[in-house]
């Protein structure tokens, strides 16, 4: 069958609209949607019609988004409407509370145990986005202050500065907590002497019972002059891990148990992993009381922390008020999940990369900003995709296809095309003479072209293979039209070089290779394929193509074979 007129008009006016939507080539699901809407008679044969859609498709896809718009304005001005009336949904970050001639101070404060993840990733591209909005000023302070349960990684201080330089979130000032210990023990003597803090030798079970019984301990009415004497006697190492914890005085009696008497500073002798720390110290500050002093030490104007923090901001108000500052500006947000990761911990990870499950860090699998990027993921497309989500209390739920969309918008119109076989089968060919081909490196932008040379053999899937039978005829994409005339071995015979043939008999059209092509191997998440494709992609090292039928892909290694890390459909 073919296409009557008008409805090749609703094909190409739907083309146009999804081209102008989303200034790239139009996509033939969304536009098939469209079209079996307006033409209910072509719902039973949308097989057939989808070779004459996709054509229609590509000869818009060699236009302009100019000559797209023109077009679409002339046939169909009612679409250029309602693109322009559909409201989106509520995107972006909504304005914070600044005072009129304040200069906003915005951190991110990650524990360096392992490199950003797409869960951290968050905070450091709002808090930054925020601070470039306001003309202000963003801080990485590494909470790095419990050198035992949550040990730091030594590689990942750096891995996190670099992650923020290539997102384009570079902090303006850097801050380690182990290299300011000093400043908190000053805090602590302060509140002792104030009366405001005590040194508890209650056993954890011990404080429990009388925490949750609304009770203080033995040791909460000890005077500032004797907790002074402990609280040096615990810097001084006299005390073992356990025997002794600084305590805050709040209200013994408030309602939420998490609020009553918390831990400010425990005994850790565990030598620090930073050499320039190592032993130096054996009482360390607890989170709530480091990140407390810091926000107020570094100015802190404004800060954004999970909804599941509410208590911390709680137990840092009495140490605001004991001291008589006033608590930065607060917005909480809620927790985000993204399906394809499912839950994850930088603990977790590390234990199944020590344990061999993983191949490091930059595995494909993991949701590591070094997998993304060795993935081919652009900073750009994170930003967009965090920034996007706004800066809101209700969880949200995401798939990474949200990100691959925004992501494909960038690399698009950049990535060279390229034959890639997986699980590859030769297959022979007769009635034809060598050849060099000369395909576009892209179907839209003018770059030049690669050149295959061809012989009588050549390389398909396995996959493609399996759907043949003697007598199937198959376009092999720049090529030619074949027939198959063995499967075992797979043989067929040439045809002839006609797109007109195709049409005609329907072909199905599949990519190939050059059976002297070059190995191949693309790394995953679901898995790993390997290969044979063309010999140009070794020029495209560090580069993101896109492997024909497959996906894109980021050439990772072109040394011995080629080696590329999956980027996305």
């Amino acid at each position: 069958m073919t296409l009557t007129e008008d409805d090749k008009k609703t094909v190409e006016k739907y083309a146009l609209q999804n081209a102008v939507k989303y200034g790239q080539a139009p996509q033939i699901g969304a536009v098939m949607g469209r079209v079996m809407g307006e033409c209910p008679h072509l719902r039973s044969k949308a097989k057939e019609v989808t070779p004459f859609i996709q054509e229609i498709l590509g000869e818009v896809s060699k236009e302009t988004p100019e000559q797209w718009q023109a077009r679409l304005e002339k046939i169909a001005p009612e679409l250029i409407e309602e693109l322009c009336t559909k409201k989106e949904p509520d995107k972006g970050l909504k304005d914070l509370d600044v005072e009129e001639g304040q200069q906003v101070v915005m951190r991110f404060a990650p524990n360096p145990n392992g490199p950003p993840t797409l869960g951290s990733t968050r905070g450091i591209v709002v808090n930054s986005e925020y601070v470039k909005k306001y003309g202000g000023k963003f801080i990485i302070r590494f909470d790095d202050t419990d050198p035992q349960t949550k040990r730091p990684m030594l590689e990942a201080y750096d891995w996190y500065i670099d992650d923020c330089k290539w997102l384009g979130a570079d902090p303006d000032e850097v801050v380690i907590a182990s290299d300011r210990i000093p400043i908190y023990y000053d805090y602590a003597r302060k509140l002792i002497e104030m009366g405001h803090a005590y040194v508890c030798f209650c056993d954890g079970a011990d404080f429990k019972k009388f925490k949750d019984a609304k009770q203080a301990c033995p040791h909460r009415d000890t005077s500032p002059e004797e907790n002074l004497k402990h609280w040096e006697k615990m810097l001084s190492g006299d005390y073992e891990e356990k025997s002794a914890v600084l305590r805050i005085k709040t209200d013994i009696r408030h309602k939420d148990p998490a609020l009553r008497d918390f831990g400010a500073f425990r005994i850790v002798k565990t030598p620090h992993p930073r050499p320039d720390v190592a032993d130096k110290y054996c009482v360390w500050p607890l989170l709530d009381f480091e990140g407390a002093i810091e926000d107020h030490e570094l100015g802190m104007t404004h800060i954004i922390r999970g909804k599941d923090l509410m208590d911390s901001e709680k137990r840092q108000s009495y140490i605001y008020g004991y001291l008589g500052w006033t608590y930065p500006k607060t917005t909480h947000w809620g927790r985000v999940k993204i399906h394809e990761f499912g839950k994850f911990s930088t603990s977790g990870l590390r234990n199944a990369i020590e344990e061999g499950e993983y191949s490091g860090w930059d595995d494909p699998r993991l949701p590591t900003l070094r997998a993304l990027r060795r993935r081919g993921i652009m900073p750009e497309a994170i930003r967009k995709f965090m920034i996007d989500m706004g800066v809101g209390e209700t969880d949200i739920s995401i798939s990474l296809d949200t990100l691959y969309a925004e992501n494909r918008k960038i690399i698009d119109q950049k990535a060279n095309r390229y034959f890639f076989v997986w699980n590859p089968v030769s297959i022979e060919i007769t009635g034809t003479e060598p050849r060099t081909v000369t395909p576009p490196l892209h179907p839209t932008e003018k770059r030049g072209n690669r050149e295959i040379s061809v012989g009588s053999e050549l390389c398909i899937c396995k996959d493609d293979a399996d759907k043949l039978s003697i007598g199937s005829k198959i376009r092999l994409k720049d090529l030619y039209n074949i027939e198959i005339t063995s499967l075992e071995p797979l043989q067929a015979s040439y045809l002839d070089d006609s797109i007109e043939t195709v049409k005609k008999e329907k072909m199905r059209i599949i990519h190939w290779a050059p059976v002297d092509g070059v190995p191949v191997t693309v790394l995953s998440p679901d898995g790993t394929f390997q290969g044979t494709g063309e010999r140009q992609i070794a020029t495209e090292l560090d580069n993101v193509v896109q492997f024909e039928r497959f996906g894109f892909c980021r050439i990772d290694d072109v040394d011995k074979e080629i080696v590329a890390y999956y980027t996305h459909k």
